[in-house]
């Protein structure tokens, strides 16, 4: 049973790393502009986002299992089709059904490890599934670019895809086997006044930050941007009504009562705006701007994902008295590594710096990115601590997709077309750099979380 929901969680994380290594090969194949690319990338990320606490509370009211194996067998689906698009359109809406199913299906695994296993078995188990997390960021990177580089039966990237379909097809076989049925519980409700409003929310953000730089940024886009941000004050003010009520709203913003929560989810944020903005501008840069093979690409990126994966599992055993110090030494070092790579760009864009800093920023993020997720929980009363961690898991993924969004844009409209290593090296000097002041910003953030946790420490300490 483990090693089928395992599967389920690497097939949805290795959608997320592959693409970016094959991004580059999909716009020469597809003749997609640099909008559309981004569209590809993000418009996974944004589905996912939006739709994970819903696909959440779908296994709590209609059962776990059976929420599971609808999602694996519409990611299977999606994959299909995003494996065979004949256009670049078709390609970005498979691309958000894939979120949306990877959205029903991922919450499941880590609630079926709870309630399946106990004791040592679920420390095992849990042991296992961030070691899947890690790996699976890895095999992405290395995947994508040995599958674009052999060009199996002159698909090009489309096996980067298609990779799911047997594994998919084994979930759905193996599903009903090895995993028992659970009766739904239905403590959760759905609030899908909050979604109906999220959703045309972010889209009207985020699509106008894709597609102004290559229209010219025409009146439309900030008129958008401004209605989607009137949308998420209306949000804000809904769901807080909904929670009054006794409702269930889709985000609790109850939860920001805990200091920790407000810096916490401020520095995952930043942290991970400037990730995924990182992850877009480099891999083109590398592919297109440099000329790249997709297997160097990957390799490229390997010792960043190795860093991350090793960091994140390990940063524990520092010694306790500093672990709310981690995520602003984590921040430092992603500005070492971004201000690295915008010289090496200039410099040697192969050398020995350029692989140092990719190594820094993985470390970095590493050091950022667990201990956040742990250390903006620590006055979050135990009641809601699952709404918390929807809303970490949730802004995580937003964070990403501005990233996406601003930096890509940016480093799209830098460069210019057609792409020269000249001007893409201009390029990643400038949006690296810019990544290198968000990253400033994001220590200030985890600088007030600290002391907030440190204060919560001494205050515990002095209770007790």
């Amino acid at each position: 049973m483990l090693t089928v929901l395992l599967l389920g969680q690497f097939m949805a994380l290795l959608d997320v790393t592959i693409v970016n290594v094959a991004m580059p090969t999909i716009g020469v194949d597809l003749d997609a502009s640099g909008a559309s690319l981004q569209l590809v990338v993000g418009g996974y990320t944004v589905a996912y986002a939006m739709l994970l606490i819903t696909g959440a509370r779908l296994g709590d009211l209609h059962g776990r299992r059976r929420m599971y194996l609808i999602g694996a067998i519409g990611f299977t689906v999606a994959s299909l089709v995003c494996g065979i698009a004949p256009s670049t359109l078709v390609l970005i809406i498979a691309r958000f059904v894939q979120g949306a199913a990877a959205a029903v299906m991922v919450p499941q695994i880590m609630s079926v490890i709870q309630m399946r296993f106990t004791g040592q078995a679920r420390a095992k188990a849990l042991s296992a599934y961030g070691a899947v997390l890690s790996v699976g960021a890895v095999a992405g990177m290395i995947l994508g670019g040995v599958i674009v580089n052999a060009n199996i039966a002159d698909l090009t990237w489309r096996p980067a895809f298609l990779v799911n379909v047997p594994i998919g097809i084994a979930l759905a076989l193996l599903v009903p086997k090895l995993m028992e049925a659970d009766a739904p519980r239905g403590t959760r409700k759905l609030d899908p006044v909050g979604l109906a409003i999220s959703v045309p929310a972010v889209f009207l953000i985020v699509l106008p930050l894709v597609l102004g730089h290559e229209a010219g940024w025409p009146a439309w886009t900030f008129i958008c941007v401004a209605l989607g941000l009137v949308l998420a004050v209306v949000f804000v003010v809904v769901e807080k009504r909904i929670g009054a009520r006794g409702g269930d709203p889709l985000l609790n913003l109850d939860v920001f009562k805990a200091a920790s929560m407000g810096t916490g989810v401020s520095t995952l944020l930043l942290n991970q705006i400037a990730y995924g903005g990182f992850l877009f501008a480099f891999a083109l840069h590398l592919q297109q701007g440099l000329g790249d093979s997709a297997l160097f690409a990957g390799l490229t990126f390997t010792p960043m994902a190795a860093a991350f994966g090793l960091v994140g599992f390990f940063w524990r055993k520092l010694p306790p008295r500093i672990h709310h110090l981690v995520p602003t030494i984590g921040m430092v070092l992603c500005i070492l590594g971004y201000v690295g790579i915008a010289a090496s760009a200039q410099s040697d864009p192969h050398g020995a710096l350029m692989w140092i800093s990719v190594v820094v920023v993985g470390g970095g993020v590493g050091f950022a990115f667990s201990p956040l997720l742990v250390l903006s929980l620590v006055q979050v009363p135990m009641q809601k601590a699952a709404d918390a961690s929807g809303l970490l898991t949730t802004t995580m993924q937003l964070g990403q997709v501005t990233g996406i969004a601003v930096f890509g844009s940016l480093f799209l409209t830098l460069a210019g077309r057609p792409l020269t290593p000249e001007s893409s090296s201009d390029a990643t000097t400038s949006t690296f750099t810019y990544l290198a002041i968000l990253a400033a910003v994001a220590v200030i953030a985890a600088v007030f979380l600290a002391r907030t946790v440190a204060q919560a420490k001494r205050a515990a300490a002095a209770a007790a």
